[in-house]
């Protein structure tokens, strides 16, 4: 079945689905109603953080802190605190409030943990090798303050690796945002599906990789859910790629059009027209400024030239209608020239990529340009901002999650949103969304962003529907930079990205 629109959960995809924190509260509810005890989901999990804990010391042995906070997060504590003194290890608890204070499942694992149990303090953490965090896990809706703000300022000040469970204390599981100290992980460790806040950014960083552990939740509580948001990877969108078949024509492959600034303005265009050839288009060509033809044909070879004047001169390049897919905005310039190619490019009924210029350009006309997508309901549009060119768009919406305001600025502009950053977010109209997660630093380079926009119409001229071609041009673009290493610059984007799709490949038999 084709990924456009398609919503189920079946094979690898469900592995990358990402639960809100009432999402996986409703999975543990959901787990119980259908025969597995909310004892034994506590114990699996405080055996999936022991398990990570034997891991990370060094040598497999050492002296370990336990720190329980007063919920289920704290249970998950006692749990693994048991374990690893049942192994030989020694372990200390320490407990924020009293054990007359613990309810339901945490009050009961508390009760099984037969070692002492002290006060947190700052103190708690003196001699230990290893430091598991269990005092607030995902759900905490309020900021750390008095005795467990202590102990993170103790937890960040030492040299001792911290295990986190589920989330690192003090991180909002939903937003990856610190709700006042929050504890930098060594590593965390989180039960049956990872959530938004472990791979958006600052949550990504504090959390330093994630370890997702198996605790008998059955799968098909996924379908009950029906979580519409998902950790960006091959498995979300692999179904629906567009890989050649030994029948193909390059002309079966679409045909992808850049648009390219003024003489003075054209790198970032030719950026995006290798992109797009790189990602498989069958042909790419630049449309340029008359005043830009010269430049442009010096550095070309494979991408094609068109010159144009003005819209009427897009218009009529698009009059061609196997040119069915286009990107504007790179180095394009800002202002009512650019809208006037944009709202060109739109009624012409091209798949449209808007990126940079394009999208500044709209500021204050944003009604202008969501009508003009709407008229073309039938064509897919991706709208590729930063995160200062989404504000001039959508200002009303930067005080909303990441998730969330891409999300609602896609239901609002009935375009796919690519919004930019390390934790990209991708988000449909019909509310899917997809966060990335494995861009590297050294993709914050001049440029990047328009082989990104090339990647994106490269895959939209072969026809694979937005959302699906948005998340794979966005992983891909992170795995390329990836693959190449420090000291990348944009122009070795599309090259590196034959290595990677070769990657993609499933090996013969």
């Amino acid at each position: 079945m084709s990924m456009q629109g398609a919503h189920s959960l079946g094979g690898g995809r469900s592995q990358g689905v990402l639960l809100s924190t009432e999402e996986m509260g409703r999975a543990d509810h959901l787990a119980v109603e259908l025969g597995v005890p909310s004892l034994t989901l506590m114990e699996n999990a405080g055996a999936g953080v022991a398990e990570q804990a034997r891991l990370l010391l060094p040598g497999g042995a050492g002296r370990i802190a336990v720190l329980c906070g007063p919920g289920n997060n704290g249970g998950d504590g006692f749990v693994a605190a048991r374990l690893l003194q049942d192994a030989g290890l020694e372990v200390r608890v320490a407990l924020l409030g009293n054990m007359a204070a613990l309810k339901g499942d945490a009050a009961e694992m508390a009760a099984r943990w037969a070692g002492e149990i002290v006060p947190l303090t700052a103190d708690a953490i003196a001699g230990a090798d290893l430091i598991i965090d269990a005092l607030f896990g995902a759900g905490l809706d309020r900021q750390v303050t008095g005795t467990a703000a202590e102990a993170i300022a103790a937890l960040n000040g030492s040299v001792v690796p911290v295990l986190a469970v589920d989330v690192p204390s003090g991180l909002d599981g939903n937003t990856g945002q610190p709700l006042g100290p929050v504890v930098r992980a060594s590593h965390t460790v989180t039960f049956f599906r990872r959530k938004p806040g472990h791979l958006l950014m600052p949550g990504r960083a504090l959390c330093s990789g994630v370890t997702v552990h198996d605790i008998g939740t059955p799968p098909e509580v996924l379908d009950r859910i029906a979580s519409k948001t998902w950790a960006n990877g091959p498995d979300l969108w692999r179904d629906a790629f567009p890989w050649p078949r030994l029948e193909g024509h390059k002309y079966g492959r679409g045909h992808a059009l850049v648009v390219s600034g003024a003489a003075a303005h054209t790198g970032a265009a030719r950026l995006g027209a290798r992109g797009a050839l790189r990602a498989g288009a069958g042909l790419v060509t630049l449309a340029s400024p008359e005043n830009a033809l010269i430049v442009n044909a010096s550095q070309l070879t494979a991408v094609m030239l068109l010159p144009f004047s003005g819209p009427e001169g897009l218009s009529g390049i698009l009059a061609d209608r196997r040119k069915n897919a286009v990107l504007l905005g790179p180095a394009l310039g800002v202002g009512e020239e650019t809208r006037a190619l944009v709202e060109a490019a739109l009624a012409a009924g091209a798949a449209t990529v808007l990126d940079a210029d394009a999208l500044t350009s709209f500021a204050g006309h944003q009604a202008e340009l969501f009508a003009a997508i709407a008229s073309i309901a039938e064509r897919p549009v991706v709208l590729t901002p930063h995160d200062g060119e989404f504000q001039r768009l959508f200002p009303d919406l930067v005080s909303a999650a990441k998730p969330e305001r891409a999300r609602q600025a896609a239901a609002r502009s009935g375009a796919v949103i690519v919004l930019k950053g390390p934790d990209t977010v991708i988000a449909a109209p019909d509310g899917r969304v997809a966060i990335n997660d494995n861009a590297p630093p050294w993709l914050a380079t001049a440029g990047a962003g328009d082989v990104l926009g090339g990647f994106t119409v490269g895959l939209l001229a072969q026809r694979m529907p937005a959302f699906e071609a948005a998340s794979a041009a966005v992983w891909l673009h992170g795995a390329a930079a990836a693959a190449f290493g420090p000291g990348l610059i944009a122009e070795d984007l599309p090259d590196r990205l034959p290595q990677v799709l070769r990657g993609l490949i499933d090996p013969v038999p």
